[in-house]
C-alpha cells in the first residue's frame, strides 16, 4: 500500500492532488484543517487480495512430516488460532476501504460534473436533457463528445437526436414477403402473443389465409394457448401446439405446405427449468427460423439489459419494441437496441389488430422519444447526474 500526504487551499483542490497523484483507486485515510488550508492522508492499494499470504506459524514447521511428538517432551496445550481474527481484522479493513473508495468516487464525479458547468454549461445542460430523455450514460457521453464543437443549445440538441438515430440498427420486413419461420421470443408479458396476431393478419391481407400457420410452445400461462386458438379462428388459419423438439418438427412438417409460420413462446426465466428445453424445441424448427426478440418499451433500463443477455441463447436475427403507447420514456429501450446491436423490425403501439404495428423507422421513433420527453420532462437527481457523467466518460468511445 502507497501512502501519501496532501496539502492544498481548499477540499476540492486536495482531491484533485489525490486522483491526479495516486488514481481513480485511492482512499482517504484522514482528513484536518491546517494554517496552509486542509491536510489529506490517501493510500492506494498496491497488492491485490490474491497475493496476500498468511504466514504459517513457526511451531507448524516444526512438526515432522508423520505428525508424531518427539520423545522425552511434554504435549503443549494447543495455542488459539490467531489467523480467523486477522482475517476478520483483514475484512473489516478492506471494507471500510470500499467506503472510502465510494466516498472518493462521489466526490470526483462531484467535481467533473461542477467542473463541466463552470466550463461548459451548455454542455452540462444537454447531457441532463439527454439523461431526462432515458439513454443510457455511456451513449449520452457519446454524444454529447459528438456535438461539442456545436454552442447553440437547440442546435446542438437537434444534432445529438440525429445522430442517436443513426446508432439504431434497423431492417426491413421482407420476411412478410419471402415468408419462412418466424419465432417470437422475450420476457412474460411484451405482448408476444398479440404481435404475433398482428404480423398473422398482415401477412394474410397480403397473400391469404392459406399461407399462413400459427404455433405455440407456450403450455405454461394458464390460458396461453386459449388466446393464440382464437386468433386462429378469427384470421381462418390452423394453429398447432409444439411441448419438445419432435413436436416441434412434427407441427413444421403439418404446416409444410404455407409460406409463413409463426412460433409463439413462452416467457420465462433464467432460473426456469424449462427454458434449456424452449431452446431446444425452437431449434427443432429447422433452418428456415428466423427468431425476433421481443421487448416491451416500459421495462426499466436494467431489466431490458436482463432480457438482452438472457435470451442471447435463443441468437435471435433482430428484435422488435412493443407497447410505445404506454411507456412514459423510450429512452431505455432505445439504449438497450442500441446496446444489443439487433437490429430493430417492428414497433408496436396499441392492442388493435393489424393496425398498431409499424415497420422501425430510427427517426421518427427518436423523435417520439423526445416528444414523450416534452410532455413528462421529470427531474434528474444531481449526485445521479454526476455519477452518470463520470462513469458515462469511461465507457465512451474516444
Amino acid at each position: 500500500m502507497k501512502i501519501k500526504r496532501f496539502v492544498a487551499p481548499d477540499m476540492r483542490q486536495a482531491l484533485r492532488m489525490v486522483r491526479e497523484t495516486l488514481g481513480e483507486d485511492a482512499v482517504i485515510l484522514s482528513n484536518k484543517s491546517t494554517d496552509e488550508g486542509v491536510e489529506l492522508t490517501a493510500a492506494v492499494d498496491l497488492v491485490s487480495e490474491a497475493d496476500v499470504e498468511t504466514a504459517t506459524p513457526p511451531a507448524a514447521r516444526r512438526g515432522t512430516s508423520t505428525g508424531q511428538i518427539p520423545r522425552g517432551r511434554r504435549q503443549a496445550p494447543a495455542a488459539s488460532d490467531p489467523r480467523p481474527a486477522e482475517h476478520d481484522e483483514l475484512q473489516a479493513m478492506r471494507e471500510e476501504m470500499q467506503n472510502l473508495r465510494r466516498w472518493l468516487q462521489a466526490e470526483l464525479a462531484s467535481m467533473s460534473w461542477h467542473d463541466l458547468g463552470q466550463r461548459a454549461p451548455q454542455a452540462q445542460a444537454l447531457f441532463e436533457k439527454l439523461m431526462r430523455l432515458g439513454l443510457a450514460a455511456d451513449l449520452a457521453q457519446d454524444l454529447l463528445q459528438r456535438v461539442a464543437d456545436i454552442e447553440e443549445p437547440t442546435q446542438a440538441w437537434r444534432k445529438a437526436l440525429f445522430l442517436l438515430a443513426g446508432e439504431i440498427p434497423t431492417c426491413d420486413q421482407g420476411i412478410l414477403e419471402r415468408g419462412g419461420v418466424l419465432a417470437l421470443v422475450g420476457p412474460t408479458g411484451v405482448g408476444k402473443t398479440t404481435s404475433i396476431a398482428k404480423i398473422a393478419a398482415r401477412f394474410a391481407l397480403r397473400h391469404g389465409h392459406r399461407n399462413i400457420g400459427l404455433i405455440s410452445t407456450d403450455n405454461f400461462r394458464i390460458g396461453a394457448r386459449d388466446q393464440l386458438h382464437t386468433y386462429g379462428r378469427i384470421l381462418n388459419v390452423p394453429v398447432r401446439t409444439a411441448d419438445d423438439p419432435d413436436s416441434m418438427r412434427d407441427a413444421i412438417d403439418s404446416l409444410s405446405d404455407r409460406r409463413l409460420i409463426l412460433i409463439d413462446t413462452a416467457g420465462m426465466g433464467s432460473d426456469s427449468e424449462r427454458f434449456e428445453l424452449q431452446i431446444e424445441t425452437l431449434q427443432a424448427a429447422g433452418s428456415r427460423l428466423t427468431t425476433l426478440l421481443t421487448l416491451s418499451a416500459t421495462t426499466e433500463g436494467a431489466a431490458l439489459e436482463r432480457a438482452v443477455a438472457l435470451f442471447s441463447a435463443c441468437r435471435p436475427d433482430a428484435c422488435m419494441l412493443t407497447k410505445l403507447d404506454e411507456a412514459g420514456s423510450l429512452g431505455a429501450a432505445i439504449s438497450a437496441v442500441i446496446h444489443a446491436g439487433l437490429p430493430l423490425a417492428w414497433l408496436a403501439d396499441g392492442q388493435r389488430v393489424p393496425e398498431d404495428l409499424q415497420a422501425a423507422r430510427a427517426m421518427p421513433l427518436v423523435e417520439r422519444a423526445a416528444e414523450l420527453l416534452e410532455r413528462h420532462p421529470g427531474e434528474c437527481d444531481p449526485t445521479y447526474l454526476a455519477l452518470s457523467y463520470k462513469g458515462g466518460r469511461a465507457n465512451a468511445r474516444v
